[in-house]
């Protein structure tokens, strides 16, 4: 066992190197020692709060693998790339591969070849084989509230999971979550029989995510404003029916984004094929069902909108956690209704637990429809108490106007009254309005004295009067009747008594909620631009996501620090040793082409740089001394110029032999165009520098 200043000492580093990190974030160090030590524990972490690295980096330490239990089968793939770009050991166990593929997987596993093994609940069966110490050293159990019929988004194949304490004692659990109340992490802790697990609890806060509810209103132009700056951003816009999905989807299409639905009515293939996509950056936006987005890693979807109304807080915070994981500026943007309310109170008749389901919406409308700090709110709701308000929600950026409602409610109460409590508030605003449908032509209720009495008022008007009057007490709807609109005892004060009333007044510009938002974010500068280009090309030259390579975060402070050598490049958030030494020279060759054109300095190109000292006699050392670059991007250079038909004799830094390996390697790996795939079939022994030179002169002496 290591002592605990070698273990801190083996974390820090790991840290840096494989992650790019020079530092933990809140809990991360104290979890991971946790873990490593041997003892159960219970994370709960918002989302992009770096809940993965605390059983990530313990497995790089411990002596056998970390087993991680995901509910995502779709998604393990690109989990699995990720780890494997930062060059660490991990692959997956699922339903979705071949006998012989998962075979694979246990052999690798006796071999001890693996420090990660992401495993769906169903496919456990599958590895008993491997299930016991000698292999596993610990158990990562990730998005652990699904365990609990209490949570949010229960799923019965995670109620199994209790006989791995059973079966393996020893073997420390660690159950990670970014959403749980007291009841739901109780729950988590008793079935997986680790009751005594010591709980980690960070902040909920996401300081990042700019907070803002509006009334539904023209929901799809006011998201149309919203994104409409917004086309080469990432989002997800929830919904609550599957046709509500399609339909948006196609209305985006038209406008020319590239938006797909997203649902449970699509076959897996289809599932799987639409969220690679998302992930990938080849559709901006999905317009989703409440299934979509859970183990998402994607850190740059810059907006969450819910296009209805979440049934609780618990759903919410989880969903809008997929914005804004990188910590850059990010929008969760909600709309309501009472339209939404009606259909989440039929969604739970009948549960066993109806009342505590109807208990929660009730808070989440209550934070809908607010007048006061969000974000308060929303962390009370969690236990967590900040003093002052936030400053960054819609509420506090643009407080509502408050009058004198008096009159408005008075005549809204006299026509609920005038009706005999029997009609629901579409009704009761037609009828103020003075409206000529069939429906009050037959019933007679043009003959009420409040008819027409709100007809200088807009419906959308009215209906935002409404919502503030429930809110307050003033009238109520009765779900069990129709949703028919019923007074209350605080009625007769206001209708008899003067009673005040505060209402507030709906904001009158349409679009000033994509005023207030824009200012949250700023167009990307120049330099970010091309890094980000440079990323996707990258990316897809390797199949894996962007956000993989680098993420938003990263390429943000390479725009705002320009490092021009290794050493500055891996003092970057999100470089690593690994990262470097297969990126580095591309991304520090963008950054110093840029500079040079901003400075204005010779039209020669940085190759040609190289070029005219190559031909003056110079070494490869020497070149690199006299630019102030690292050996491995004058390489980079060589290599370049001898592409683009220079006279540079590649073979005396890789020789024939070496290139020949190279060639048998290409046609055994199928060709892969980047570097690591060479890298690791030759288990190290070839540096990168060579295998690029090997690579680019077979391209022109294949």
């Amino acid at each position: 066992m290591h002592t605990a200043s070698v273990l801190e000492e083996k974390a820090n580093t790991a840290l840096k190197k494989y992650f790019g990190y020079d530092q933990f974030r809140k809990n991360q160090h104290e979890i991971i020692q946790h873990f490593l030590s041997g003892q159960d524990g219970l994370v709960i972490m918002p989302t992009g709060g770096g809940k993965s690295i605390c059983f990530q980096l313990p497995a790089l330490l411990f002596e056998g693998l970390v087993l991680v239990i995901s509910p995502l089968i779709a998604l393990m793939k690109d989990q699995v790339d990720a780890l494997n770009v930062n060059g660490i050991e991990a692959t997956y166990f699922n339903s979705s591969q071949s006998a012989a593929d998962q075979q694979e997987v246990l052999n690798q596993v006796a071999q001890k070849k693996l420090k990660l093994l992401y495993v769906a609940p169903e496919s456990l069966s599958g590895l008993q084989p491997i299930l016991n110490s000698n292999y596993i050293s610990g158990i990562a159990i990730d998005e652990a509230h699904c365990i609990s019929s209490w949570g949010h988004d229960f799923r019965p194949s995670y109620q199994q999971l209790g006989f791995l304490k059973n079966q393996l004692p020893e073997v420390p659990i660690l159950a990670l979550t970014a959403t749980a109340d007291k009841a739901t992490r109780t729950d988590i802790l008793n079935q997986l029989n680790i009751p005594q697990a010591r709980l980690f609890l960070n902040s909920f806060d996401r300081p990042n995510i700019f907070l803002t509810a509006r009334p539904a209103v023209n929901r799809v132009q006011q998201i149309f404003d919203f994104i409409e700056n917004k086309s080469g951003e990432s989002g997800i816009i929830y919904c609550l029916s599957r046709k509500g999905t399609e339909g948006l989807a196609a209305k985006l299409e038209q406008k020319g984004y590239k938006a797909e639905a997203y649902h449970a009515g699509l076959n897996f293939e289809e599932r799987n094929r639409i969220q690679e996509n998302f992930v990938r950056d080849k559709t901006k936006i999905i317009c989703a069902t409440l299934a979509f987005g859970m183990g998402i890693d994607k850190s740059n979807v810059r907006y969450v909108i819910h296009y209805n109304m979440p049934k609780n807080i618990e759903g919410y915070y989880q969903e809008i956690g997929r914005a804004g994981r990188d910590g850059l500026a990010s929008t969760a943007l909600l709309f309501h209704t009472y339209a939404d309310i009606i259909q989440l109170r039929k969604f739970t008749e009948g549960a066993g637990n109806e009342e505590l389901q109807n208990a929660k919406l009730d808070r989440m409308k209550e934070f809908a429809e607010a007048t006061h700090c969000r974000r308060r709110i929303l962390l009370s709701y969690f236990g967590e108490y900040i003093e002052k308000d936030c400053g960054h929600c819609d509420n506090c950026k643009n407080p509502p106007v408050f009058f004198d409602g008096r009159i408005l409610a008075q005549k809204m109460l006299s026509c609920i009254a005038r009706l005999k409590q029997q009609e629901p508030a579409s009704m009761v605003i037609n009828v103020l309005r003075g409206s000529q449908n069939q429906s009050i032509r037959e019933k007679g209720y043009y003959r009420i004295k409040t008819y027409g009495t709100g007809k200088d008022i807009a419906w959308q008007e009215w209906q935002h009067y409404l919502t503030q009057l429930i809110n307050q007490g003033f009238c109520e709807i009765a779900f069990h009747q129709n949703n028919n609109l019923k007074l209350t005892q605080l009625s007769k004060k206001v209708l008899f008594e003067n009673y005040p009333v505060q209402l507030s007044k709906p904001q009158e510009d349409k679009k000033q909620l994509s005023k207030v938002i824009s200012k949250t974010t700023s167009k990307p500068k120049d330099l970010f631009t091309l890094l980000k280009a440079l990323r996707l090309r990258i990316a897809q030259e390797e199949n894996v996501p962007a956000y993989v390579i680098f993420n938003d975060a990263t390429l943000k402070e390479m725009d705002r620090e320009r490092p021009q050598t290794e050493e500055e490049l891996l003092s970057i958030s999100g470089v690593g040793q690994r990262k470097l030494e297969v990126y580095g020279p591309e991304f520090i060759e963008v950054i110093k082409t840029f500079l040079d054109q901003k400075k204005r300095k010779k039209k020669i190109s940085t190759y040609k740089k190289t070029l005219a000292l190559y031909k003056k006699g110079k070494t490869v050392e020497e070149i690199a001394n006299t630019r102030g670059l690292n050996q491995t991007t004058v390489f980079s250079h060589l290599a370049k110029l001898f592409e683009e038909g220079e006279a540079i004799d590649l073979k005396q830094w890789v020789d024939l032999t070496t290139i020949k390996q190279i060639k048998i390697a290409k046609q055994a790996l199928n060709n892969p165009e980047q570097l690591r795939p060479y890298f690791d079939f030759f288990e190290g022994k070839i540096p990168y520098a060579q295998i690029r030179l090997a690579l680019t002169y077979l391209k022109i002496n294949p």
